[in-house]
Protein backbone atom coordinates (compact mmCIF):
# COMPACT_ATOMS: atom_id res chain seq x y z
CA UNK A 1 0.00 0.00 0.00
CA UNK A 2 0.88 3.44 -0.64
CA UNK A 3 1.61 6.23 2.23
CA UNK A 4 -1.75 7.21 3.41
CA UNK A 5 -2.31 11.09 3.90
CA UNK A 6 -4.79 10.32 6.58
CA UNK A 7 -3.85 11.99 10.22
CA UNK A 8 -6.87 9.70 11.34
CA UNK A 9 -5.46 5.99 10.52
CA UNK A 10 -8.92 4.25 11.84
CA UNK A 11 -10.22 3.25 8.53
CA UNK A 12 -6.93 1.65 7.50
CA UNK A 13 -6.00 0.00 10.33
CA UNK A 14 -9.44 -1.64 10.15
CA UNK A 15 -9.22 -3.35 6.81
CA UNK A 16 -8.90 -7.00 6.16
CA UNK A 17 -5.55 -8.50 7.11
CA UNK A 18 -3.79 -8.73 3.58
CA UNK A 19 -4.24 -12.31 3.38
CA UNK A 20 -8.13 -12.25 2.97
CA UNK A 21 -8.22 -9.44 0.41
CA UNK A 22 -9.83 -10.57 -2.94
CA UNK A 23 -7.28 -10.61 -5.66
CA UNK A 24 -7.21 -7.09 -7.84
CA UNK A 25 -6.74 -6.94 -11.37
CA UNK A 26 -5.97 -3.68 -13.52
CA UNK A 27 -6.31 -4.86 -16.87
CA UNK A 28 -6.57 -1.83 -18.40
CA UNK A 29 -4.36 0.87 -19.32
CA UNK A 30 -6.73 3.41 -18.11
CA UNK A 31 -7.03 1.33 -14.97
CA UNK A 32 -2.91 2.53 -14.31
CA UNK A 33 -3.73 5.17 -11.64
CA UNK A 34 -0.89 7.11 -9.86
CA UNK A 35 0.24 6.84 -6.50
CA UNK A 36 -1.64 10.08 -5.41
CA UNK A 37 -5.25 10.50 -6.42
CA UNK A 38 -7.95 12.31 -4.83
CA UNK A 39 -11.11 11.28 -7.29
CA UNK A 40 -13.11 14.36 -6.00
CA UNK A 41 -10.30 16.41 -7.91
CA UNK A 42 -10.20 13.88 -10.33
CA UNK A 43 -13.81 14.51 -11.16
CA UNK A 44 -14.50 18.08 -10.67
CA UNK A 45 -11.21 19.15 -12.16
CA UNK A 46 -11.50 18.08 -16.09
CA UNK A 47 -14.76 19.97 -17.36
CA UNK A 48 -15.10 23.35 -18.68
CA UNK A 49 -16.78 25.60 -15.88
CA UNK A 50 -19.60 26.47 -17.78
CA UNK A 51 -20.83 23.18 -18.79
CA UNK A 52 -23.90 22.23 -16.89
CA UNK A 53 -23.19 19.61 -13.96
CA UNK A 54 -26.66 19.54 -11.88
CA UNK A 55 -30.25 19.45 -12.50
CA UNK A 56 -33.02 19.67 -10.10
CA UNK A 57 -36.84 19.58 -10.40
CA UNK A 58 -37.12 23.25 -10.05
CA UNK A 59 -34.58 25.97 -9.66
CA UNK A 60 -31.42 27.01 -11.78
CA UNK A 61 -28.93 23.91 -13.23
CA UNK A 62 -26.00 24.41 -11.37
CA UNK A 63 -22.07 24.45 -13.77
CA UNK A 64 -19.01 22.79 -13.05
CA UNK A 65 -17.77 25.98 -11.98
CA UNK A 66 -20.42 26.87 -9.45
CA UNK A 67 -20.35 23.59 -7.95
CA UNK A 68 -16.43 23.71 -7.64
CA UNK A 69 -16.69 26.65 -6.08
CA UNK A 70 -19.55 25.14 -3.32
CA UNK A 71 -17.01 22.44 -2.96
CA UNK A 72 -14.45 24.38 -2.11
CA UNK A 73 -16.34 26.79 0.38
CA UNK A 74 -17.96 23.26 2.19
CA UNK A 75 -14.04 21.49 2.01
CA UNK A 76 -12.98 24.71 3.61
CA UNK A 77 -15.30 25.04 6.46
CA UNK A 78 -14.61 21.37 6.97
CA UNK A 79 -11.11 21.68 7.64
CA UNK A 80 -11.41 24.97 9.81
CA UNK A 81 -14.49 26.10 11.68
CA UNK A 82 -15.64 22.23 11.89
CA UNK A 83 -12.28 20.68 13.04
CA UNK A 84 -12.34 17.37 10.38
CA UNK A 85 -8.95 16.03 9.25
CA UNK A 86 -7.78 13.58 6.74
CA UNK A 87 -9.53 10.12 8.02
CA UNK A 88 -12.06 10.84 9.82
CA UNK A 89 -15.39 9.83 9.20
CA UNK A 90 -18.29 12.24 7.86
CA UNK A 91 -21.41 10.89 7.63
CA UNK A 92 -23.84 12.54 5.01
CA UNK A 93 -27.66 12.36 5.04
CA UNK A 94 -30.23 14.04 2.83
CA UNK A 95 -32.73 13.58 0.15
CA UNK A 96 -31.00 13.42 -3.38
CA UNK A 97 -29.95 16.98 -4.55
CA UNK A 98 -26.53 18.96 -5.82
CA UNK A 99 -26.24 20.16 -1.85
CA UNK A 100 -25.63 16.32 -0.70
CA UNK A 101 -23.58 15.61 -3.97
CA UNK A 102 -21.46 19.14 -2.96
CA UNK A 103 -21.07 17.60 0.30
CA UNK A 104 -19.51 14.24 -0.63
CA UNK A 105 -17.17 15.41 -2.79
CA UNK A 106 -16.07 18.29 0.04
CA UNK A 107 -15.36 15.47 2.23
CA UNK A 108 -13.31 13.55 -0.02
CA UNK A 109 -11.30 16.92 -1.41
CA UNK A 110 -10.79 17.39 2.26
CA UNK A 111 -9.43 13.85 2.37
CA UNK A 112 -11.72 12.82 4.95
CA UNK A 113 -14.35 9.85 4.59
CA UNK A 114 -17.72 10.30 3.17
CA UNK A 115 -20.34 7.82 4.82
CA UNK A 116 -23.43 8.54 2.83
CA UNK A 117 -26.45 6.96 4.41
CA UNK A 118 -30.35 6.78 3.46
CA UNK A 119 -32.62 9.56 4.82
CA UNK A 120 -35.19 6.81 5.81
CA UNK A 121 -33.06 5.40 7.94
CA UNK A 122 -34.19 5.24 11.67
CA UNK A 123 -32.38 5.82 14.69
CA UNK A 124 -31.05 2.12 15.86
CA UNK A 125 -29.65 2.16 12.13
CA UNK A 126 -28.15 5.30 12.16
CA UNK A 127 -26.87 4.73 15.68
CA UNK A 128 -25.56 1.12 14.97
CA UNK A 129 -23.86 2.64 11.65
CA UNK A 130 -21.84 5.44 13.15
CA UNK A 131 -20.84 2.93 15.91
CA UNK A 132 -19.13 0.25 13.41
CA UNK A 133 -17.51 3.31 11.59
CA UNK A 134 -16.67 5.33 14.63
CA UNK A 135 -18.46 8.44 13.05
CA UNK A 136 -17.97 11.58 14.75
CA UNK A 137 -19.06 14.31 12.12
CA UNK A 138 -22.09 14.55 10.35
CA UNK A 139 -23.49 17.03 7.30
CA UNK A 140 -27.21 17.01 7.40
CA UNK A 141 -29.76 18.29 5.37
CA UNK A 142 -31.84 20.21 7.72
CA UNK A 143 -35.34 18.17 6.63
CA UNK A 144 -33.62 14.80 7.67
CA UNK A 145 -32.19 15.61 11.00
CA UNK A 146 -34.34 14.51 13.16
CA UNK A 147 -34.11 10.87 13.50
CA UNK A 148 -30.00 11.57 13.35
CA UNK A 149 -30.48 13.19 16.44
CA UNK A 150 -32.95 11.29 17.88
CA UNK A 151 -30.28 8.45 17.51
CA UNK A 152 -28.35 9.94 20.55
CA UNK A 153 -25.18 8.75 19.11
CA UNK A 154 -21.97 9.61 21.61
CA UNK A 155 -19.52 11.89 19.80
CA UNK A 156 -21.38 12.96 17.26
CA UNK A 157 -21.36 16.73 15.95
CA UNK A 158 -24.18 17.35 13.51
CA UNK A 159 -23.75 20.24 11.52
CA UNK A 160 -27.19 21.21 8.98
CA UNK A 161 -27.69 22.78 5.77
CA UNK A 162 -30.48 24.13 3.97
CA UNK A 163 -31.59 25.85 7.00
CA UNK A 164 -31.57 29.55 8.38
CA UNK A 165 -29.16 29.23 11.62
CA UNK A 166 -26.36 31.15 11.58
CA UNK A 167 -24.59 27.52 11.92
CA UNK A 168 -26.00 26.21 9.36
CA UNK A 169 -23.28 24.70 7.16
CA UNK A 170 -24.23 27.29 3.84
CA UNK A 171 -24.57 30.50 6.05
CA UNK A 172 -21.43 29.90 7.49
CA UNK A 173 -18.73 32.71 6.41
CA UNK A 174 -15.91 30.30 4.77
CA UNK A 175 -12.58 31.56 2.53
CA UNK A 176 -12.91 32.51 -1.30
CA UNK A 177 -9.86 30.90 -2.56
CA UNK A 178 -9.62 27.40 -4.44
CA UNK A 179 -9.03 24.37 -1.59
CA UNK A 180 -6.08 22.64 -2.64
CA UNK A 181 -7.20 18.68 -2.86
CA UNK A 182 -5.53 16.61 -0.33
CA UNK A 183 -3.29 14.40 -1.98
CA UNK A 184 -4.77 11.02 -0.76
CA UNK A 185 -3.14 7.73 -1.71
CA UNK A 186 -4.47 5.79 -4.70
CA UNK A 187 -5.57 3.13 -1.87
CA UNK A 188 -6.76 5.82 1.11
CA UNK A 189 -10.11 5.06 1.87
CA UNK A 190 -12.97 7.29 0.45
CA UNK A 191 -15.73 5.97 1.42
CA UNK A 192 -17.53 3.74 3.30
CA UNK A 193 -20.97 2.29 2.27
CA UNK A 194 -23.11 0.13 4.19
CA UNK A 195 -25.17 -3.25 3.28
CA UNK A 196 -27.20 -5.39 5.12
CA UNK A 197 -25.94 -8.69 6.21
CA UNK A 198 -28.07 -11.90 6.80
CA UNK A 199 -27.20 -11.29 10.25
CA UNK A 200 -28.85 -7.94 9.81
CA UNK A 201 -26.05 -6.34 11.15
CA UNK A 202 -24.86 -3.84 8.29
CA UNK A 203 -21.38 -4.55 6.80
CA UNK A 204 -19.37 -1.63 6.49
CA UNK A 205 -17.87 -1.88 2.81
CA UNK A 206 -14.22 -0.05 2.44
CA UNK A 207 -13.49 1.82 -1.09
CA UNK A 208 -10.89 3.71 -2.04
CA UNK A 209 -10.02 6.83 -4.31
CA UNK A 210 -9.12 4.72 -6.76
CA UNK A 211 -12.51 2.51 -6.73
CA UNK A 212 -14.25 5.27 -7.21
CA UNK A 213 -12.14 6.27 -10.74
CA UNK A 214 -12.31 2.15 -11.50
CA UNK A 215 -16.23 1.91 -11.93
CA UNK A 216 -16.71 4.61 -14.14
CA UNK A 217 -13.62 3.46 -16.16
CA UNK A 218 -15.24 -0.10 -16.52
CA UNK A 219 -18.47 -0.40 -16.85
CA UNK A 220 -19.93 3.45 -17.46
CA UNK A 221 -16.71 3.54 -20.27
CA UNK A 222 -16.87 0.71 -21.82
CA UNK A 223 -20.52 -0.30 -21.40
CA UNK A 224 -22.84 2.91 -21.48
CA UNK A 225 -20.38 4.89 -23.38
CA UNK A 226 -21.59 8.34 -22.21
CA UNK A 227 -21.51 11.16 -24.06
CA UNK A 228 -20.70 15.13 -22.77
CA UNK A 229 -24.29 16.08 -23.58
CA UNK A 230 -25.95 13.41 -21.77
CA UNK A 231 -28.07 14.27 -19.27
CA UNK A 232 -28.52 11.39 -16.72
CA UNK A 233 -31.31 10.66 -14.39
CA UNK A 234 -32.52 7.75 -12.19
CA UNK A 235 -34.17 6.30 -9.02
CA UNK A 236 -31.39 5.37 -6.90
CA UNK A 237 -30.42 7.87 -3.97
CA UNK A 238 -26.89 8.97 -3.57
CA UNK A 239 -26.99 6.07 -0.55
CA UNK A 240 -26.89 3.40 -2.64
CA UNK A 241 -23.68 2.82 -4.82
CA UNK A 242 -25.51 1.54 -7.49
CA UNK A 243 -27.01 5.77 -7.28
CA UNK A 244 -24.15 7.46 -6.44
CA UNK A 245 -22.42 5.99 -9.53
CA UNK A 246 -25.21 6.35 -12.00
CA UNK A 247 -26.15 9.90 -10.60
CA UNK A 248 -22.48 11.82 -9.58
CA UNK A 249 -19.62 9.69 -10.67
CA UNK A 250 -20.75 8.51 -14.14
CA UNK A 251 -21.62 11.34 -15.22
CA UNK A 252 -18.99 13.78 -13.89
CA UNK A 253 -16.03 11.19 -14.89
CA UNK A 254 -17.69 12.35 -18.76
CA UNK A 255 -18.30 15.81 -18.08
CA UNK A 256 -21.86 15.56 -18.48
CA UNK A 257 -24.84 16.19 -16.31
CA UNK A 258 -27.62 14.65 -14.21
CA UNK A 259 -30.62 15.40 -13.08
CA UNK A 260 -30.94 15.23 -9.19
CA UNK A 261 -34.97 14.28 -7.84
CA UNK A 262 -36.11 14.44 -4.72
CA UNK A 263 -38.75 11.76 -5.69
CA UNK A 264 -37.66 9.54 -8.05
CA UNK A 265 -40.50 7.04 -8.48
CA UNK A 266 -41.48 6.28 -11.93
CA UNK A 267 -44.31 8.67 -12.09
CA UNK A 268 -42.33 11.42 -11.13
CA UNK A 269 -39.72 9.89 -13.77
CA UNK A 270 -42.02 10.16 -16.56
CA UNK A 271 -42.59 13.77 -16.79
CA UNK A 272 -38.94 14.48 -16.10
CA UNK A 273 -37.15 12.85 -18.44
CA UNK A 274 -39.80 14.44 -21.08
CA UNK A 275 -39.19 17.96 -19.20
CA UNK A 276 -35.34 17.81 -19.13
CA UNK A 277 -34.50 15.10 -22.10
CA UNK A 278 -32.95 12.85 -19.98
CA UNK A 279 -30.85 10.12 -22.19
CA UNK A 280 -29.84 7.93 -19.69
CA UNK A 281 -31.51 6.28 -17.20
CA UNK A 282 -30.80 4.07 -14.05
CA UNK A 283 -33.51 2.47 -11.75
CA UNK A 284 -34.70 -0.87 -11.13
CA UNK A 285 -36.78 -3.82 -13.20
CA UNK A 286 -39.74 -2.97 -10.46
CA UNK A 287 -39.65 0.95 -11.84
CA UNK A 288 -39.69 0.29 -15.73
CA UNK A 289 -42.49 -2.41 -15.44
CA UNK A 290 -44.51 0.52 -13.27
CA UNK A 291 -43.58 3.06 -16.25
CA UNK A 292 -44.63 0.57 -18.83
CA UNK A 293 -48.16 0.85 -17.02
CA UNK A 294 -48.38 4.79 -17.21
CA UNK A 295 -47.18 4.87 -21.20
CA UNK A 296 -50.64 5.28 -21.82
CA UNK A 297 -50.59 1.80 -24.51
CA UNK A 298 -48.79 3.66 -27.24
CA UNK A 299 -46.89 1.59 -29.27
CA UNK A 300 -43.99 3.53 -30.59
CA UNK A 301 -42.89 6.23 -27.97
CA UNK A 302 -39.94 7.62 -30.20
CA UNK A 303 -42.33 8.45 -32.83
CA UNK A 304 -44.87 9.58 -31.10
CA UNK A 305 -47.46 12.11 -32.51
CA UNK A 306 -48.52 14.28 -29.26
CA UNK A 307 -51.49 15.83 -31.33
CA UNK A 308 -53.09 11.82 -31.02
CA UNK A 309 -52.00 11.29 -27.51
CA UNK A 310 -51.30 14.85 -25.78
CA UNK A 311 -51.05 12.66 -22.42
CA UNK A 312 -48.46 10.22 -23.02
CA UNK A 313 -45.13 10.77 -22.16
CA UNK A 314 -42.32 12.42 -24.08
CA UNK A 315 -39.56 9.33 -23.03
CA UNK A 316 -37.50 10.06 -27.15
CA UNK A 317 -34.59 11.68 -25.77
CA UNK A 318 -33.27 8.26 -23.68
CA UNK A 319 -30.74 6.70 -25.29
CA UNK A 320 -29.53 4.38 -22.83
CA UNK A 321 -31.54 2.87 -19.92
CA UNK A 322 -29.86 0.41 -17.34
CA UNK A 323 -31.49 -1.98 -14.59
CA UNK A 324 -29.99 -3.28 -11.70
CA UNK A 325 -30.52 -4.20 -8.05
CA UNK A 326 -32.55 -7.27 -8.81
CA UNK A 327 -32.92 -9.58 -11.62
CA UNK A 328 -34.36 -7.98 -14.62
CA UNK A 329 -37.10 -11.08 -16.42
CA UNK A 330 -36.99 -11.13 -20.17
CA UNK A 331 -40.48 -10.29 -20.29
CA UNK A 332 -40.19 -6.65 -19.01
CA UNK A 333 -37.13 -6.36 -21.38
CA UNK A 334 -39.01 -7.03 -24.26
CA UNK A 335 -42.31 -5.19 -22.97
CA UNK A 336 -39.95 -2.22 -22.44
CA UNK A 337 -38.04 -2.63 -26.02
CA UNK A 338 -41.74 -3.04 -27.87
CA UNK A 339 -43.01 0.50 -26.26
CA UNK A 340 -40.06 2.31 -26.48
CA UNK A 341 -37.51 0.86 -29.28
CA UNK A 342 -35.19 1.04 -26.11
CA UNK A 343 -32.88 -2.52 -25.16
CA UNK A 344 -32.07 -2.19 -21.30
CA UNK A 345 -28.94 -2.54 -20.24
CA UNK A 346 -28.78 -5.12 -17.42
CA UNK A 347 -26.58 -5.45 -14.75
CA UNK A 348 -25.28 -7.09 -11.47
CA UNK A 349 -23.24 -5.38 -9.37
CA UNK A 350 -22.49 -5.33 -5.03
CA UNK A 351 -21.95 -3.02 -2.46
CA UNK A 352 -18.86 -4.71 -1.73
CA UNK A 353 -17.61 -4.43 -5.53
CA UNK A 354 -19.27 -0.88 -5.40
CA UNK A 355 -20.64 -0.86 -9.50
CA UNK A 356 -21.67 -3.15 -11.87
CA UNK A 357 -19.36 -6.32 -12.46
CA UNK A 358 -21.46 -8.19 -15.40
CA UNK A 359 -23.56 -6.16 -18.16
CA UNK A 360 -23.59 -6.15 -22.05
CA UNK A 361 -25.43 -3.22 -24.33
CA UNK A 362 -26.69 -3.08 -27.80
CA UNK A 363 -26.91 -5.73 -30.30
CA UNK A 364 -24.33 -7.85 -27.27
CA UNK A 365 -27.73 -8.06 -24.85
CA UNK A 366 -29.55 -11.37 -24.72
CA UNK A 367 -32.67 -11.16 -23.03
CA UNK A 368 -33.05 -13.42 -19.81
CA UNK A 369 -29.28 -13.21 -19.10
CA UNK A 370 -26.81 -10.61 -17.26
CA UNK A 371 -24.62 -10.38 -19.98
CA UNK A 372 -20.82 -11.16 -19.88
CA UNK A 373 -18.15 -9.11 -17.57
CA UNK A 374 -17.66 -5.82 -17.88
CA UNK A 375 -13.77 -4.85 -19.34
CA UNK A 376 -11.75 -5.27 -16.58
CA UNK A 377 -13.23 -7.88 -14.66
CA UNK A 378 -13.68 -11.49 -14.84
CA UNK A 379 -16.12 -14.10 -13.56
CA UNK A 380 -16.89 -18.03 -12.81
CA UNK A 381 -19.38 -19.98 -11.53
CA UNK A 382 -18.29 -22.15 -9.00
CA UNK A 383 -19.12 -25.11 -6.19
CA UNK A 384 -19.36 -24.54 -2.63
CA UNK A 385 -15.75 -25.48 -2.41
CA UNK A 386 -14.43 -23.08 -5.13
CA UNK A 387 -14.22 -24.93 -8.01
CA UNK A 388 -15.62 -24.25 -11.37
CA UNK A 389 -18.79 -26.03 -12.51
CA UNK A 390 -18.91 -26.81 -16.03
CA UNK A 391 -21.27 -24.67 -18.20
CA UNK A 392 -25.31 -24.78 -18.08
CA UNK A 393 -24.58 -26.03 -14.27
CA UNK A 394 -25.97 -23.71 -11.59
CA UNK A 395 -23.24 -22.92 -8.99
CA UNK A 396 -22.01 -19.38 -6.88
CA UNK A 397 -20.98 -16.36 -8.83
CA UNK A 398 -17.23 -15.51 -7.97
CA UNK A 399 -15.65 -12.30 -9.46
CA UNK A 400 -12.68 -10.31 -9.35
CA UNK A 401 -11.41 -6.99 -11.13
CA UNK A 402 -10.25 -3.61 -9.88
CA UNK A 403 -12.24 -3.34 -6.75
CA UNK A 404 -12.85 -6.30 -4.36
CA UNK A 405 -14.89 -6.62 -1.21
CA UNK A 406 -12.55 -5.10 2.18
CA UNK A 407 -15.27 -5.30 5.39
CA UNK A 408 -14.49 -2.89 7.82
CA UNK A 409 -13.36 -5.26 10.26
CA UNK A 410 -15.96 -7.66 10.08
CA UNK A 411 -15.36 -11.63 10.20
CA UNK A 412 -17.88 -12.21 7.40
CA UNK A 413 -14.91 -11.12 5.44
CA UNK A 414 -13.51 -14.78 4.54
CA UNK A 415 -17.27 -15.74 3.62
CA UNK A 416 -17.01 -13.31 0.83
CA UNK A 417 -13.84 -13.31 0.04
CA UNK A 418 -12.70 -16.41 -0.97
CA UNK A 419 -9.26 -18.41 -2.70
CA UNK A 420 -8.75 -14.47 -4.02
CA UNK A 421 -12.47 -14.64 -5.53
CA UNK A 422 -15.81 -12.47 -4.38
CA UNK A 423 -18.21 -14.99 -3.99
CA UNK A 424 -21.48 -12.42 -4.24
CA UNK A 425 -24.30 -15.29 -3.08
CA UNK A 426 -25.74 -15.28 -6.03
CA UNK A 427 -26.80 -18.59 -8.01
CA UNK A 428 -25.86 -18.14 -12.13
CA UNK A 429 -25.20 -20.49 -14.89
CA UNK A 430 -22.69 -19.26 -17.62
CA UNK A 431 -23.94 -20.61 -20.85
CA UNK A 432 -21.70 -22.44 -23.43
CA UNK A 433 -21.58 -18.86 -25.28
CA UNK A 434 -20.29 -17.00 -21.93
CA UNK A 435 -22.85 -15.48 -21.03
CA UNK A 436 -24.33 -15.44 -17.19
CA UNK A 437 -27.64 -15.84 -16.07
CA UNK A 438 -29.53 -15.19 -12.39
CA UNK A 439 -30.65 -18.14 -11.15
CA UNK A 440 -31.61 -16.90 -7.49
CA UNK A 441 -30.02 -15.89 -4.36
CA UNK A 442 -27.83 -18.29 -2.45
CA UNK A 443 -28.67 -16.57 0.98
CA UNK A 444 -31.60 -15.43 2.92
CA UNK A 445 -31.30 -11.79 1.38
CA UNK A 446 -34.48 -10.35 0.05
CA UNK A 447 -34.79 -8.15 -2.79
CA UNK A 448 -37.42 -5.80 -3.35
CA UNK A 449 -37.92 -3.47 -5.65
CA UNK A 450 -33.92 -3.15 -6.09
CA UNK A 451 -33.69 -2.94 -2.05
CA UNK A 452 -31.56 -5.50 -0.38
CA UNK A 453 -33.40 -6.70 3.00
CA UNK A 454 -31.89 -8.63 5.56
CA UNK A 455 -34.31 -10.90 6.78
CA UNK A 456 -32.78 -11.72 10.32
CA UNK A 457 -32.79 -7.47 10.62
CA UNK A 458 -36.55 -7.50 10.45
CA UNK A 459 -36.77 -10.71 13.00
CA UNK A 460 -34.66 -8.60 15.46
CA UNK A 461 -37.09 -5.53 14.98
CA UNK A 462 -40.28 -7.79 15.72
CA UNK A 463 -39.03 -9.24 18.58
CA UNK A 464 -38.55 -6.00 20.45
CA UNK A 465 -42.25 -5.54 20.57
CA UNK A 466 -43.50 -6.83 23.68
CA UNK A 467 -46.62 -9.14 22.33
CA UNK A 468 -44.25 -11.05 19.80
CA UNK A 469 -42.48 -14.19 21.23
CA UNK A 470 -40.79 -15.37 18.12
CA UNK A 471 -41.00 -14.35 14.33
CA UNK A 472 -39.49 -14.98 11.28
CA UNK A 473 -38.77 -13.50 7.97
CA UNK A 474 -38.83 -14.24 4.21
CA UNK A 475 -39.26 -13.35 0.68
CA UNK A 476 -42.00 -14.48 -1.56
CA UNK A 477 -41.66 -14.05 -5.42
CA UNK A 478 -43.90 -11.08 -6.84
CA UNK A 479 -44.57 -10.13 -10.10
CA UNK A 480 -43.94 -6.49 -9.95
CA UNK A 481 -41.16 -6.31 -6.98
CA UNK A 482 -39.66 -9.43 -7.19
CA UNK A 483 -40.09 -10.77 -4.21
CA UNK A 484 -41.70 -9.28 -0.92
CA UNK A 485 -41.11 -9.35 2.69
CA UNK A 486 -43.19 -11.58 4.56
CA UNK A 487 -43.38 -12.01 7.91
CA UNK A 488 -44.23 -14.67 10.92
CA UNK A 489 -44.77 -13.87 14.42
CA UNK A 490 -46.46 -15.84 17.29
CA UNK A 491 -47.47 -13.85 19.85
CA UNK A 492 -47.91 -14.26 23.59
CA UNK A 493 -50.92 -16.00 24.57
CA UNK A 494 -54.08 -14.27 24.63
CA UNK A 495 -52.62 -11.17 22.61
CA UNK A 496 -55.46 -10.39 19.34
CA UNK A 497 -53.65 -10.70 16.06
CA UNK A 498 -53.27 -7.29 15.02
CA UNK A 499 -50.82 -6.57 11.83
CA UNK A 500 -51.63 -3.23 11.57
CA UNK A 501 -50.11 -2.55 15.14
CA UNK A 502 -47.09 -4.53 14.08
CA UNK A 503 -46.90 -2.45 10.77
CA UNK A 504 -46.91 0.75 13.51
CA UNK A 505 -44.24 -0.46 15.90
CA UNK A 506 -41.86 -1.32 12.59
CA UNK A 507 -42.60 1.61 11.07
CA UNK A 508 -40.55 3.39 13.72
CA UNK A 509 -37.96 1.36 14.02
CA UNK A 510 -37.34 0.14 10.14
CA UNK A 511 -36.76 2.05 6.76
CA UNK A 512 -39.69 1.85 4.78
CA UNK A 513 -38.90 -0.04 2.25
CA UNK A 514 -38.05 -3.24 4.88
CA UNK A 515 -41.08 -3.10 6.45
CA UNK A 516 -43.27 -6.53 5.81
CA UNK A 517 -45.77 -6.16 3.21
CA UNK A 518 -47.66 -9.29 4.57
CA UNK A 519 -48.13 -10.71 8.12
CA UNK A 520 -48.82 -14.23 9.22
CA UNK A 521 -49.74 -15.26 12.65
CA UNK A 522 -48.72 -18.98 14.05
CA UNK A 523 -48.89 -20.76 16.90
CA UNK A 524 -45.41 -22.14 16.44
CA UNK A 525 -42.92 -21.81 13.78
CA UNK A 526 -41.65 -24.89 12.09
CA UNK A 527 -38.13 -26.23 13.40
CA UNK A 528 -36.14 -29.14 13.34
CA UNK A 529 -36.20 -31.84 15.95
CA UNK A 530 -32.74 -29.54 17.34
CA UNK A 531 -34.58 -26.46 17.03
CA UNK A 532 -33.63 -24.46 13.73
CA UNK A 533 -35.77 -22.87 12.25
CA UNK A 534 -36.92 -24.29 8.63
CA UNK A 535 -37.35 -21.25 6.79
CA UNK A 536 -38.15 -23.01 3.11
CA UNK A 537 -41.22 -23.85 4.58
CA UNK A 538 -42.64 -20.55 5.50
CA UNK A 539 -41.66 -20.15 1.94
CA UNK A 540 -43.15 -22.84 -0.07
CA UNK A 541 -45.68 -24.24 2.28
CA UNK A 542 -49.19 -23.04 1.91
CA UNK A 543 -50.06 -21.38 5.62
CA UNK A 544 -53.31 -19.75 4.93
CA UNK A 545 -56.17 -19.79 7.56
CA UNK A 546 -57.09 -23.46 8.22
CA UNK A 547 -53.80 -25.32 6.80
CA UNK A 548 -52.78 -28.23 8.64
CA UNK A 549 -51.19 -28.30 11.77
CA UNK A 550 -50.49 -24.33 11.35
CA UNK A 551 -53.26 -21.83 12.31
CA UNK A 552 -52.56 -18.47 10.22
CA UNK A 553 -53.83 -15.32 9.46
CA UNK A 554 -52.68 -13.18 6.51
CA UNK A 555 -52.99 -9.75 6.69
CA UNK A 556 -51.47 -7.94 3.31
CA UNK A 557 -49.92 -4.41 4.09
CA UNK A 558 -49.97 -1.44 1.85
CA UNK A 559 -49.23 1.60 2.85
CA UNK A 560 -48.65 4.78 1.04
CA UNK A 561 -45.15 5.24 1.15
CA UNK A 562 -45.14 1.46 -0.97
CA UNK A 563 -47.15 2.40 -3.31
CA UNK A 564 -45.31 6.07 -4.04
CA UNK A 565 -41.80 3.47 -4.49
CA UNK A 566 -43.73 1.64 -7.06
CA UNK A 567 -45.62 4.83 -9.14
Amino acid sequence: MNVSAHVDTFARDHLPPPGRWPDLRFDLPELDYPDRVNCAAELLDHTAPDRPVFHTGSGPSWTYGELRTRVDRIAHLLSGDLGVVPGNRVLLRGPTTPWLAACWLAVLKAGAIAVTVLAQQRPNELRTMCEIARVEHALCDIRAVDDLAKAEIPGLRITTYGGDAPDDLLNRSAPQEPYQAVETASDDVALIAFTSGTTGRPKGCLHFHRDVLAIADTFSRHILKPLPDDVFAGSPPLGFTFGLGGLVVFPMRAGASALLLEQAGPRQLLPAIATHRVTVLFTAPTAYRAMLDDLNGVNDLNHLDHHNHPDAHDVSSLRRCVSAGENLPAATWRAWHERTGLRLINGIGATELLHIFISAADEHIRPGTTGVPVPGWHARVQDPGGRPVPDGEPGLLAVRGPVGCRYLADPRQQQYVRDGWNVTGDTYVREADGYFRYVARADDMIISAGYNIAGPEIEEALLRHPDVVEAAVVGRPDEQRGQVVVAFAVLRAGVRHDAEALRVFLKEELAPYKCPREFVFLDALPRTATGKLQRFRLRTEDHSEGAAKITSVMTPIVTSSDTEDLR
